[in-house]
């Protein structure tokens, strides 16, 4: 048997930007220890599988992503790189399309200019001591963290954004802390604020573009800059550009995508 495959540049309008994600349309689900299989010799941030959601009338696919270690509950950038092989290479003809995913219904809508918007859950967080370990991990980490419970993320706010481009966290002790990864944030030079996210526990030392930690991001910045619309950048040294919108508990991520490959696997 063999199956579709694309590669997408998500979060940027250039190639070699924004983060890349492997794109798998399916027919029906293959079992679970080959999508991660197929994750794992993909080695790219996430691989994104999706099928026809024929039997559900608020879905139009459901979809499941995997980094090479493990599936994560919400993926952002994966999202966007699969709407966009959606619009432009399966001839889908609506404005948008419709997602089930383990985090619920997942919106993607296209616009005339080629961006496209996730609609993602507003996702909470609790305020907590930083980790002793997680204090060992990064230099003048904060005394205080957010804690994600969906994702299992921690979430440190640093002085400014030469903090965050400056971050050189220890994986090793990231990982014994046994979560997801570490989100450091700052107010940005020319942006609203910036971001960089390392996440050991799934596999990935530093993902280059992540449209899901801007579900707590954005709500985490409405707090301490007010108003409800930023323009968001994650300083990896790929780079991603991200125009958010908080709307209540739901957030806009809007990114755009650049196309690299399209081939077939053969199973």
């Amino acid at each position: 048997m063999s199956y579709p495959i694309y590669q997408v540049d998500a979060f940027t309008s250039r190639l070699f930007g924004g983060n890349p994600a492997a794109v798998m349309p399916l027919d029906t689900w293959l079992d679970d220890s080959t999508l991660q299989a197929l994750a794992l010799e993909n080695n790219l941030s996430e691989t994104a599988f999706f099928v026809p959601a024929d039997d559900q009338a608020d879905a139009d696919f459901q979809i499941r992503w995997f980094t090479p270690g493990a599936e994560v509950p919400l993926c952002g950038h994966a999202t966007l790189a699969s709407a966009w092989v959606i619009f432009n290479k399966l001839g889908w003809q609506g404005e948008s399309v419709r997602l089930r995913s383990k985090s619920g219904i997942l919106g993607v809508r296209q616009s005339a200019d080629g961006w496209l918007t996730l609609d993602f859950p507003r996702l909470d967080w609790r305020e907590e001591p930083t980790p002793a370990l997680l204090r060992q991990a990064l230099d003048n980490a904060p005394e205080t963290a957010l804690f994600v419970p969906n994702d299992t993320n921690y979430l440190l706010t640093l002085d400014s954004e030469q903090a965050v481009r400056n971050a050189k966290p220890d994986m090793r002790l990231l990982k014994q802390l046994g979560n997801q990864g570490l989100i450091v944030t700052a107010r940005g030079e020319e942006c609203d604020f910036v971001s960089r996210y390392f996440a050991p526990g799934v596999g990935i030392d530093e993902d280059p573009v992540t449209g899901s930690i801007h579900s707590v991001l954005v709500p985490w910045w409405a707090t301490r800059l007010g108003g409800t619309r930023f323009l968001a950048r994650q300083i990896s040294a790929r780079g991603g550009e991200l125009r958010c919108e908080l709307k209540g508990n739901r957030v806009d991520i809007a990114g755009q995508a650049a196309f690299y490959m399209e081939g077939r696997v053969y199973l």
